[in-house]
Parts: structure tokens; C-alpha cells; sequence
């Protein structure tokens, strides 16, 4: 029996490569870009593998009708960045991307919110850093102005741009990866009741607060040289930035704190101890704590357990755990709890104070 022939595939155009490398570039995704010069990218001439394909229709889903987009391919179409493309796609070793196209597109990246995406294609300009002391000094000008929004915004896609040099098995860009982060920062159970995140001094408190917002170590550093009413300013927008639900959380907070503190000021029943109403009061109050993390999340993980309410705050409200800690009911029973402390300029601040 003969062997079915594979048909040719359609040659690769100047105006196919022009389109995928403006897409890639519009969209600002680095990930893409770096593909479209792999050894067995669709582009080259000698490859088995069809850009005509539709498995390859991630590489053209940017609207063309964006300017963006045609500013992309007005610069994909430049004789000199056309002809480097060309020579990259003929090279039989690893490819040097054109930077023009990655300057491009970091900047698309940034643009977009992509901070993790733009970090990579800054670091391979070798200008990672450059770029992040520009939006931090941009950021200290307009806190000098007192432009909260502004200031955030800055240090916000600063602190998007951090690397962590450190991981493993290459360098990569931190990310904010609240998720993570909210795990570690509550992995100790406090051996006594001031050691809570929540309970720390108020000046500590909202530096280790920045710290887990902004990753960064040097944003940090940079916000609390700053007056005390500054970086409580800076932390509320940046908090309500980062969250714009954050209104909704702190509703759930308060009613939550105000319950506890109903149940705690209520007399103690006088009643005989052997009695059954004693059981069933006990039931009644491992009910209502155990439906805490629940309340304060605003729907039922079922069968959750502590970390994956933190898990799921920190997702859905980022901030949120920092107000809160870890509390045992009892043997089988571990919880997420609000710990405030009142007099904290922190909780004012973020309207977190029970009536």
C-alpha cells in the first residue's frame, strides 16, 4: 500500500509575517512573540508546521481596526525591521528578536495591565530596571503633588515589573500572586494573641501591609520614608485600586465584628449545667463561628477548611487578610476570623470599624 502524500504547505508571505508579528505585538504577549521565532515556528520556510493552520489563529487575535495594531505593523513593515525578521527566520541557531518589536510591545504590555509579560520583554532589552525606577520617580512626583491615583498607578505597574532573580530554574518576574503570599504570610499560628498580622503596631502593620500589596522591597521602602498621613493615603487608594469591591468586603467585616462582639457581651444563661439546653448552646456558638469565614467571603467553600477561605479572600479581596487571623475552635475545628485593633489609623482609614 503506498503512504498517503502530504500535501505542500502554502508558502509564507512578508504581509502573513507582518500580520502575526503586529498581533503579537498589539496584544503585548511576549509568550507569542518569542514563538513566532522558535525552531519550529509556523514562519519559517523550512518548517512541517502551517500558519495557514487554525490551531495557529492565536497569533492573529488582534483587532486590526486598533490603532495600536497599526502602529504595530507600520513598524513590522519597516525595510530594516523586515529584513532582520527575515534573517532571524533563515538562521538555523536561536534567534535575536528585533528590539524595536520588543520595545513595542513591552509598552503594549504595560498598557494592558500585562505587568508580568512586560517585565520579560524588558528584561531581555536589558532595561527591566530602568523602566521600573522610571514609574517609581514618576510615582514620587505625583505624591509630592499629592496625586494619590496617579502615585498608585505608578508604583502599581512599577512593582508589576519586579524580578525575582532568585527562582528557579531561571529568573522570572515576581508577579503579585496574592494568593501564595496570603498563605505564607499566615502560616504560623500566633502562639499568643498580639503576634496576629492583624493585631501588629500600627507603623508595622501597614509596612508589612505595602509589602504584600507591592512585592517590590524598594516600593516599600520609597512609600514609608513618607509622612505617616501620606502612606495611609497612598494605602487606601491603593487598596481600593487593587480592589474596587473593597466596600463590599468591609460590610460583610463590620457585620461579622459586631456579631462577635453581641456574643461576647451577652450574660451567661443561668441554668443547671447537666441540663440539655447547655449542649445544644454550645452547638449553637460552634455553628456560628464555624460559619464565620463564610460570612466574611460572602458564599460557603464546602467543606473548607481555614487556608482555603485565605486562599479565596486574598483572591477575591486582597487586603482583606491582613485584617484577619487564625483561630482553633477546637480539636477539629481551625477558622479565619477578623482581629482589629480599634485605635489603628490603618482600620479607620479603610472604614473597617465596627459600630
Amino acid at each position: 500500500m503506498s503512504k498517503k502524500k502530504t500535501a505542500p504547505k502554502a508558502p509564507v508571505t512578508q504581509e502573513v509575517i507582518d500580520r502575526a508579528l503586529a498581533s503579537t505585538v498589539t496584544c503585548g504577549d511576549i509568550v507569542n512573540f518569542r514563538g513566532l521565532f522558535a525552531p519550529v515556528s509556523p514562519l519559517r520556510a523550512d518548517s512541517p508546521e502551517d500558519i495557514h493552520s487554525g490551531k495557529y489563529c492565536y497569533f492573529f487575535t488582534a483587532d486590526q481596526n486598533d490603532p495600536r495594531y497599526r502602529e504595530a505593523l507600520a513598524l513590522a513593515q519597516t525595510p530594516t525591521v523586515r529584513d532582520w525578521v527575515r534573517k532571524q527566520l533563515e538562521k538555523k541557531g536561536p534567534a535575536q528578536l528585533p528590539s524595536q518589536l520588543l520595545l513595542a510591545l513591552a509598552d503594549n504590555a504595560v498598557r494592558l495591565s500585562k505587568f508580568t509579560l512586560a517585565a520579560q520583554a524588558y528584561e531581555l532589552l536589558r532595561i527591566r530596571r530602568r523602566m521600573q525606577t522610571l514609574y517609581f520617580d514618576q510615582a514620587d512626583a505625583a505624591l509630592d503633588a499629592r496625586d494619590y491615583a496617579r502615585a498608585v498607578h505608578g508604583y502599581w505597574i512599577g512593582a508589576g515589573l519586579s524580578y525575582d532573580y532568585a527562582a528557579f530554574p531561571e529568573p522570572m518576574p515576581r508577579g503579585q500572586n496574592y494568593q501564595s503570599r496570603a498563605l505564607v504570610l499566615h502560616a504560623r499560628y500566633p502562639t499568643r494573641p498580639e503576634e496576629h498580622v492583624a493585631l501588629q503596631p500600627p507603623e508595622l502593620h501597614l509596612r508589612i501591609a505595602l509589602g504584600y500589596l507591592l512585592v517590590d522591597p524598594d516600593a516599600v521602602t520609597r512609600i514609608t520614608a513618607r509622612a505617616p498621613e501620606e502612606q495611609l493615603n497612598f494605602f487606601e487608594h491603593l487598596v481600593k485600586t487593587i480592589d474596587p469591591q473593597w466596600s463590599q468586603f468591609t460590610e460583610r467585616y463590620r457585620k461579622v465584628c459586631n456579631n462577635l462582639q453581641q456574643s461576647e457581651t451577652l450574660p451567661p444563661q443561668q441554668q443547671d449545667p447537666n441540663a440539655v439546653g447547655e449542649s445544644v448552646g454550645r452547638d449553637e456558638s460552634l455553628a456560628k463561628l464555624k460559619a464565620i469565614p463564610a460570612e466574611l467571603l460572602g458564599r460557603e467553600i464546602p467543606n473548607g477548611e481555614w487556608w482555603q477561605y485565605v486562599k479565596e479572600l486574598a483572591f477575591q479581596h486582597p487586603a482583606s487578610i491582613l485584617f484577619l487571623g487564625r483561630h482553633v475552635i477546637d480539636r477539629s475545628n481551625e477558622i479565619v476570623k477578623p482581629f482589629i485593633l480599634r485605635d489603628s489609623p490603618v482600620v479607620k482609614r479603610l472604614q473597617l470599624l465596627p459600630l
